[in-house]
């Protein structure tokens, strides 16, 4: 079981890596359309959820406290679903489809984390494959 959890581990966290290299080395950027968005200080906002999702997608894949990280992971999707991509306030068609698209996968990752969050959580160091155990004991 550990190898196909560690295999399942990295290929869960490459959209996460991705995404917080992204954050990291195009701040201005993406701080530009998180500005459009609403986002207050998003320079600032930009380079934390960049470190949220590094630290959250290292924690998953190298298995220290994994659940700890899900549950970072799952910090950083909800509020972005909910701020980034408010498809409800879209009065084109084609927008509103695409934010209700990055809307509902969002969400459904951020499920996917507290699944992932319990799961490890409940496992703790049967696991196999990680560094640590978990950090929390679901029982």
């Amino acid at each position: 079981m550990g190898i196909l959890v560690l295999i399942g581990r990295i290929l869960f966290v490459i959209l996460f890596l991705g995404s917080a290299v992204g954050h990291l080395t195009k701040t201005r950027t993406m701080a530009g359309y998180a500005a459009s968005k609403g986002v207050p200080a998003a320079t600032a906002a930009t380079a934390a959820s960049g470190l949220l999702l590094l630290a959250g997608a290292l924690s998953v894949v190298l298995g220290v406290w994994a659940d700890l990280g899900a549950l970072l992971l799952a910090v950083f999707l909800v509020p972005t679903a909910l701020i980034m991509h408010r498809f409800w306030q879209e009065t084109d068609p084609q927008a509103r489809q695409l934010e209700m698209i990055h809307f509902q996968k969002d969400i459904a990752l951020a499920g996917a984390c507290l699944m992932l969050l319990a799961f490890f959580s409940y496992v703790g160091h049967d696991l196999g494959l990680t560094l640590t155990g978990p950090l929390f004991r679901i029982e």
